[in-house]
């Protein structure tokens, strides 16, 4: 039986990602023709939506409309919207794009594939067609979030926080290891909550040491580790073992305590700066990575002050800033005001921007000269392009290197390079000469 080509289009963060590459084996073992890129000759489209925020919920309905209209004209066979926006907003998806021939949340894998006439193999429940370059993969080890955050939906999305077996993500990352993926990014909503619901305790740094133990990766990145009550014994996990990316991504969001506690973080001003100065005294050459939210309802010019001299004062390596998007259902939404307007939320977003990009680009002048090791992510005509391990893939910088005669780069080997110059958030490197 011939069966259709499918294109799955993934929207927001590399957790969904995940999803639809579980979605994609699946489909592959049932005889499907999966791809990931927009494919015009396939007859079914899956939208893997985002509901986050306000910006990604806009971009995941102009998707769906987008192929909506594709199969209008008879450009589609079928079109189908899975995901967060879909788990959160079913009934109304439903009622506003009729062009769609089914809406699925995110744990309804198996009911979308009776849908597709496709049974679900159990016994192949981790393993994934990748969609990211094939040197460097994530790893999700837990779903949902427990934390109260009162800006945030993931918890109305994705439901309480439930951890992989450590067995079950050792089994997964075997298995990338066997297609040669040299980077795993593990990703959770909260990293760092892993194990309480299983173990009864924190077991994250336990995780680390098992997949550390694997020697199958060059490099093991965490991604997504939350402040409060963050447990030190990951920090010496991360110290002793060298294939741990020196690298964190902690969002702190704010550093007004007053805002700390609008937003419910669970931790204050003192135990941030308290908590960077520890990750600091295990990794002294730790990259860290921060998230902050600006206009959240309550800020004021002397707390967003207060949060622009934090920023100032820690000089992160990596930063991103979000502004406050009122979450229908969530605390802040319930209970606060939103009473910053929309163009303070930018202008402030851009004032710590604007002091982001300055820090980064003295840091990464300070790099000019060095020699450092870079995997090779992708090329072009003219150029190849890569990460240190100070990067995590799509959000940080990248060392570009100018093809020439005297050098041939692959794309998924590591090579020592030397930076010869530097951007605000891009290295550029160069093949060392060789001394004799």
């Amino acid at each position: 039986m011939n069966r259709p080509r499918i294109n799955i289009v993934t929207l927001g963060c590399a957790k969904n990602l995940v999803d639809s590459e579980y979605l994609s084996r699946q489909l592959s073992l049932n005889g499907f023709e999966v791809a990931f890129e927009d494919n015009k000759q396939a007859e079914i489209v899956i939208v893997n939506t985002c509901g986050f925020i306000n910006d990604a919920k806009q971009e995941s309905i102009e998707t769906i409309l987008e192929y909506a209209d594709r199969k209008t004209s008879n450009q589609l066979e079928s079109l189908y919207v899975i995901g967060c926006l879909s788990q959160r907003y079913k009934s109304e998806l439903k009622q506003e794009i009729p062009e769609a021939d089914g809406f699925y949340g995110v744990y309804e894998q198996e009911s979308f594939l009776d849908e597709l006439n496709a049974r679900y193999f159990d016994e192949f429940k981790y393993q994934r067609n990748l969609a990211t370059p094939g040197h460097y993969a994530y790893l999700k080890i837990a779903e949902g979030c427990d934390r109260k955050c009162a800006f945030c939906s993931i918890p109305l999305i994705k439901g309480s926080y439930r951890s992989k077996p450590v067995g079950e993500i050792e089994k997964e990352a075997l298995h990338l290891a066997e297609q040669e993926v040299l980077e795993v990014n593990l990703i959770a909503q909260d990293l760092t909550r892993y194990g309480y619901d299983l173990y009864n305790k924190a077991e994250l740094h336990g995780l680390l040491d098992r997949l550390s133990a694997l020697n199958a990766f060059s490099w093991i990145r965490l991604l997504y580790t939350y402040p409060a009550g963050f447990p030190e014994k990951v920090l010496h996990t991360m110290a002793r073992n060298p294939n741990i990316c020196n690298y964190l991504d902690v969002p702190f969001q704010h550093i007004s305590n007053k805002l700390l506690k609008k937003m419910r973080r669970g931790i204050n001003a003192k135990q941030s700066y308290k908590l960077i100065d520890l990750i600091k005294k295990y990794i002294p050459n730790i990259t860290l990575r921060t998230t902050l939210l600006v206009g959240h309802p309550g800020e004021t010019d002397e707390d967003f002050s207060e949060l622009l001299e934090f920023v100032r004062e820690v000089r992160f390596d990596r930063l991103g800033v979000f502004t406050y998007s009122e979450e229908e259902g969530t605390y802040s939404a319930l209970h606060y005001e939103d009473d910053v307007p929309q163009h303070i939320k930018q202008q402030r977003a851009d004032e710590i921007m604007q002091l982001q990009q300055e820090i980064s680009y003295r840091k990464n002048l300070e790099k000019i000269g060095k020699v450092l090791p870079v995997l090779i992510d992708r090329e072009d005509e003219h150029h190849y392009y890569g990460r240190t391990e100070a990067d995590a893939p799509e959000v940080d910088n990248e060392v570009i290197v100018e093809k020439s005669p005297n050098n041939s780069l692959t794309v998924g080997n590591f090579y020592d390079l030397k930076i010869r110059d530097a951007e605000a958030y891009d290295l550029y490197g160069e093949v060392p000469e060789i001394t004799q």
